[in-house]
């Protein structure tokens, strides 16, 4: 089994900024690639940034200059570091982490999300 513990969330007004992480733990033996994931109230949930194992990153165009995602492949943990933030990123943020574990299984794995709030 393996699980991915989202933390960082929070309240911040516009303009501020937040950082999340998601670190995966279990039977893992690798992780491929890594990323976060929102979904705010009435919309589908949508790709906010990835990152592969090699570290070639992708985000959406909405975030690009304003967020960053990184990643500790030692410590299997992906960060998310959001600034300038907008009421419109007001959301539950998802990690999601394409995991192979100990048994050579690969499979698709979702955090719990951590809800980010940015007032006006």
């Amino acid at each position: 089994q393996v699980q991915l513990v989202e933390s960082g969330g929070g309240l911040v007004q516009a303009g501020g900024s937040l950082r999340l992480s998601c670190a995966a733990s279990g039977s893992i033996f690798s992780i491929n690639a890594m990323g976060w994931y929102r979904q705010a109230p009435g919309k589908q949930r949508e790709l906010v940034a990835r990152i592969t194992s090699g570290g070639s990153t992708n985000y959406a165009d909405s975030v690009k200059g304003r967020f960053t995602i990184s990643r500790d492949n030692a410590k299997n943990t992906v960060y998310l570091q959001m600034n300038s933030l907008k009421p419109e990123d007001t959301a539950v943020y998802y990690c999601n982490a394409g995991v192979y574990t100990i048994a050579t299984m690969f499979s698709n794995y979702w955090g719990q999300g951590t809800q980010v709030t940015v007032s006006s």
